[in-house]
């Protein structure tokens, strides 16, 4: 991590990920382009997703989440992307075509990544999770063979293979949920790159509003019109036996939240346990 001396209030305890492995500044033209950020909208324009919007522009990385391509490649860069926590790398591949992936965190420059059901098990090769070692990390894991990796994509992050049983594999969560996923899912073996990201300190509300993260006003300081929790003379217990939203569904402080009739409820082996101290990462 990196520190900066206090030349202002705001500069004292900001702090940043170093980018000592980062090889180049610029990325690779050909797989860039621009895009729309949607500030927490639907398609009607209407917020969905509070506290988004702003920030600063940003130019969007192509990158490769799937697996059909089964040709080795070699890593050509380390690099940044704005758009997501993790570092990326750009893959030149032995037919002479570059794409960009989602680096794990060993993987240097000249490194070789494997995609392949007989692809050792080392960091950064993909294969399907019946060929995989129980007990290995993994990231961008598929829900559906052939979709593309959804599952542990964010920086440091990682979900363990803890067995498999009757054509499907047991995933522990970084969220200490255990799911099952169909065995012939593919996924990556490692940890997502730069861990360090989650000890990062923002430091000062600007530096918010520069990533496109808008300001949050506590229920408590509005009035009953604006939130369930709004209300009272002075300071007041948000007097409810449970915190809601703003929309009168239950929130925070380790409620479940979850459908009771969700698609995918028969997949869940151990629900996740609430509460950051709970989380494996």
């Amino acid at each position: 991590m990196k520190s900066y001396r206090p030349y202002t209030k705001s500069r004292r305890h900001m702090t940043t990920v170093s980018f000592d492995s980062l090889t180049v500044a610029e990325p690779h033209k050909a797989l860039t382009g621009g895009f729309r950020r949607g500030s927490g909208r639907n398609n009607a324009g209407r917020i969905s997703v509070r506290h988004k919007g702003g920030g600063h522009k940003r130019l969007y990385r192509d990158i490769d989440f799937g697996y059909g391509k089964r040709v080795a490649a070699r890593v050509e860069t380390v690099e940044y992307d704005p758009n997501r926590s993790g570092f990326i790398g750009l893959l030149l591949y032995r037919d002479g075509e570059r794409r960009y992936a989602l680096l794990p965190r060993s993987v240097k420059v000249g490194s070789t990544i494997e995609t392949s059901e007989t692809a050792p098990a080392t960091p950064g090769n993909r294969m399907p999770l019946k060929n995989m070692p129980i007990g290995a990390f993994i990231y961008n894991v598929e829900l559906k063979p052939g979709q593309g990796g959804k599952l542990g994509r964010a920086a440091g992050t990682h979900i363990e293979l803890i067995a498999r049983d009757q054509g499907y594999a047991d995933l522990k969560m970084p969220s200490s949920e255990i799911r099952k996923v169909l065995e012939t899912c593919w996924a990556t073996l490692g940890e997502v790159s730069n861990d360090e990201h989650h000890l990062r300190t923002i430091g000062k509300a600007g530096r918010s509003r520069w990533l496109g993260i808008r300001p949050t006003v506590r229920g408590t300081a509005m009035n009953p019109v604006d939130h369930p929790h709004g209300g009272g003379e002075g300071r007041q217990g948000r007097g409810l036996r449970r915190a809601k939203s703003l929309w009168g569904k239950p929130t925070g402080k380790g409620q479940k939240t979850r459908r009771p009739k969700k698609y995918s409820n028969y997949l869940i082996v151990s629900r996740r346990k609430v509460g950051k101290r709970n989380k494996i990462m």
